[in-house]
């Protein structure tokens, strides 16, 4: 911490003295700063305006480093998974989003309380959309701990669709337009939405309650972990990961090299 600290001092000063006219060698900077430590507040008192102007420039230049950096790790691992592609497991009982004999797969692992999972249903909805032939999309779990409805409404999901794969869509889709429900009446809620959908609740009771529907959602938590998904939502387009709640545009890309590449 405290070499840090000296770190950061070193940088100001040397910030607050280029805001002054003075451009000393680093080995001369950090002599005169040792010697005397004011000199940083009085070249700050001289010129604070500049001061402020060289910080926030630094402060720019250095985000944008880091986002060209980010961009530039992301573009390899990307190219990296459509040479060698994850392989997530697809089975096709399952609830299915899209036509089954579409040429890409989108897995999604998800959590029905999380607000950017929210985003990714409405950027889904525009993919199939856009995609209507092409694309279809297989819903999996990622419920996180801090959000308390999550694991009950991804029970409920895997519990209506024992019945009715059909049906769990139309709870997948009822619970995410309307996540504040969700939030604020839980269970009640959840209840609520499969009534109004025909599900035989005395069934429904039981299986929310079975190994098989616990087993399910455990399988996908354990193979989203396995890809690196610490957060929600994420995806495996085809082999190729995205992780968090991309624009339309970033599954475009993806979708659309892989369209290219199947012709």
């Amino acid at each position: 911490m405290k070499n840090n600290f000296k770190k950061l001092t070193l940088q100001l000063a040397g910030l607050a003295l280029i805001a002054s006219g003075c451009a000393p060698s680093a080995s001369q900077l950090k002599k005169a700063i040792e010697n005397d430590p004011s000199i940083v507040f009085a070249a700050i008192e001289k010129a604070p305006d500049q001061f402020i102007e060289v910080v926030n420039k630094a402060a720019r230049e250095a985000q944008t480093k880091a986002q060209q950096k980010e961009m530039e790790q992301e573009t390899k691992k990307r190219d990296a998974e459509f040479a060698n592609p994850l392989k997530p497991a697809i089975d096709e009982s399952r609830p299915l989003m899209g036509p089954k004999d579409a040429k890409i797969t989108i897995v999604e692992y998800s959590d029905f309380e999380c607000p950017y999972c929210s985003r990714g249903f409405s950027t889904i909805q525009q993919v199939l959309k856009e995609y209507p032939t092409q694309v279809r999309v297989l819903f999996k779990h990622l419920p996180l701990d801090f959000h308390p409805k999550a694991m009950p409404a991804a029970k409920y999901f895997e519990a209506i669709a024992i019945q009715d794969p059909a049906k769990a869509l139309k709870y997948h889709d009822e619970i995410f337009s309307n996540q504040d429900k969700l939030r604020n009446e839980g269970e009640a809620f959840m209840k609520k939405v499969a009534s109004g959908l025909g599900i035989n609740m005395g069934k429904l009771a039981k299986d929310l309650a079975s190994e098989d529907v616990a087993k399910k959602i455990q399988a996908d938590i354990d193979e989203a972990k396995s890809f690196e998904f610490s957060g929600t939502p994420g995806f495996i387009i085809n082999g190729v990961s995205l992780k968090g709640a991309y624009p339309f545009a970033e599954f475009k890309t993806i979708i659309d090299k892989h369209l290219e590449k199947l012709k």
